[in-house]
């Protein structure tokens, strides 16, 4: 697609950060922050994928909006220890750790332009090297950046590994392992938290609280602040124990890619001892489904899409993935014509009619994690075709509703976005709700589910018909077109050789023009 974009469109992309009453922790912009950076006013589209999807034009309108959004949301700061980077589209005067590592994982189809694993510089060097974070806000040198909610979800290794999955670049690996120690001081740092404890780069205390079989947490903390899951005092969350496995996991896996054994062994290890914790504590037989535990030692019978991330950390047995996954084939549950709900549609607190932020609507970053769960878990139809949904809900809204934009959140059964209370949610949130239109789009929609830059792989789940692919496609120092003709032949161009798997057929890609017979493919069932 050939697309110019005027300075005039991208200066008006980004509304101005005024607060919605936001629970995300009450963080009121203050009234005497000064004036709000301005965004970086222009980007190059050739550095950005270019998909092809003529089934439904809509979504690549879609993926489009997204991109200039994304850019629109460039802040420079300076005396932050990153600036540019990758702005939440919350508040200026805050940053935070998981909207940050969701950002970060679509930022990686476009590197060149989005500063996204760059922006995590901004949490690591406060965190652990005692950075200040200051920003110089139209000379004002003593205004202060925050941190917001430092006990967030602890995504940085996952995320770390799915950028290099794309770059290759061991040499930030050994940057972050060897040389500062990021990921292990991260892991060991949310492990010893106390609870109530502040520090110099946040104006809230640590609500994280470790316990012998977990940790207690919170709504906002977690990212999922007004959760009917955390009703109970002293509960403890399934997913800050698994996304602290899901950290080990990777931590792992990264050291294993440096040669670092004796590194790789320690999280190994760790990963072990948190997996069998899960699964004998927090897994329910009975209803086949990772709950909380209430401070009784009973279950929190909440289900919200949080217990994917046992999943996602690769901790569940096919059998308990399988069970797992009919919650989201039950249109009563966390399923329905618009998957991935943040509460049970069967849950007295489910909102049918606004989804009051997480008691029921849909939020991208909840859903992208469990659809890749799925994906990684042996249920890639169930992982596609929820992903369809859910961007199929997100492209109707934006064809729909005035402002055609992104949202915070979404409604759980109209194309509209979605309240918090009595205020409708963000709107240009570009921001994780990026993550549909990019991430699900490329790897579910059109199915190029996995790339390994350092093995030189592209692996494409093939399952729809009619024209569609994706053009300027970079991972290492690769640049390739996929186009599938829908009649049963992919064409391939690329400046460089790399091995493409279509639905498990591995296809030697050489540098140049190439059109493979790859068969006709069924079509799948699509949403309407």
């Amino acid at each position: 697609m050939n697309r110019i974009v005027p300075l005039l469109l991208l200066s008006i992309l980004t509304p101005l950060l005024t607060a919605t009453g936001l629970t995300r922790a009450s963080a009121e912009t203050s009234s005497s922050a000064p004036a709000s950076p301005s965004p970086t006013p222009t980007y190059e589209c050739s550095k950005f994928p270019q998909p092809i999807f003529d089934q439904e034009p809509g979504y690549v309108d879609l993926y489009w909006k997204a991109c200039d959004l994304a850019h629109a949301h460039i802040l420079s700061q300076p005396g932050l220890p990153q600036s540019p980077y990758m702005d939440e589209a919350f508040a200026d005067q805050y940053i935070w750790i998981w909207d940050s590592c969701f950002m970060a994982l679509f930022c990686r189809y476009s590197p060149e332009v989005l500063p996204g694993i760059e922006s995590l510089s901004n949490f690591y060097a406060p965190i652990h090297d005692g950075a200040p974070l200051r920003a110089d806000f139209r000379g004002d040198s003593k205004y202060q950046v925050l941190i917001r909610h430092s006990d967030n979800p602890p995504l940085f290794a996952w995320v770390e590994w799915q950028y290099f999955q794309m770059t290759g670049d061991k040499d930030r690996l050994r940057w972050l392992l060897k040389e500062k120690q990021y990921l292990q001081k991260h892991y060991q740092w949310f492990q010893s938290l106390k609870h109530g404890e502040r520090f110099s780069f946040t104006d809230v205390p640590i609500i994280l609280k470790p316990q012998p079989l977990g940790f207690e947490w919170g709504g906002v903390a977690s990212g999922m602040d007004n959760s009917p899951r955390f009703g109970a005092q002293g509960l403890l969350a399934n997913d800050a124990l698994s996304q602290q496995a899901l950290s080990a996991k990777y931590i792992a896996l990264l050291a294993k890619e440096i040669g670092d054994t004796e590194l790789q062994s320690q999280y190994e290890k760790e990963y072990n001892r948190i997996r069998d914790l899960v699964n004998q504590h927090y897994w329910d037989e009975e209803d086949g489904f990772y709950y909380d535990i209430l401070p009784d030692g009973h279950f929190s019978k909440v289900r919200t899409p949080a217990s994917f991330w046992p999943v996602l950390a690769g901790m569940a047995s096919p059998e308990h993935v399988e069970r797992m996954a009919q919650r989201l084939r039950d249109p009563e549950d966390l399923g329905g014509p618009v998957p991935w709900v943040s509460v049970s549609r069967s849950d007295k607190a489910f909102d049918s009619k606004t989804g009051n932020y997480w008691r029921g609507a849909v939020w991208l970053p909840t859903a992208y994690m469990g659809i890749r769960a799925l994906t990684e878990n042996g249920q890639g139809d169930l992982a596609d075709k929820t992903a369809e949904q859910v961007l199929r809900h997100m492209y109707l809204t934006y064809r729909d509703y005035s402002p055609h934009t992104l949202w915070e959140a979404y409604n759980p059964i109209q194309p509209i976005p979605a309240y918090h209370d009595t205020k409708v949610v963000k709107p240009d949130f570009c921001g994780w709700s990026a993550l549909g239109p990019i991430s699900l789009f490329i790897e579910n929609v059109i199915g190029i589910h996995s790339v390994s830059a350092t093995e030189r792989v592209v692996e494409w789940r093939l399952h729809q018909t009619g024209r569609h692919g994706i053009r300027n496609f970079r991972f290492a120092d690769v640049v390739t077109d996929l186009v599938a003709d829908g009649e049963g032949h992919v064409d391939v161009t690329s400046n460089s050789a790399y091995t493409l798997i279509i639905n498990g057929c591995p296809f030697k890609i050489e540098p140049g023009s190439q059109k493979i017979a790859a068969g006709i493919v069924p079509n799948a069932e699509r949403p309407s």
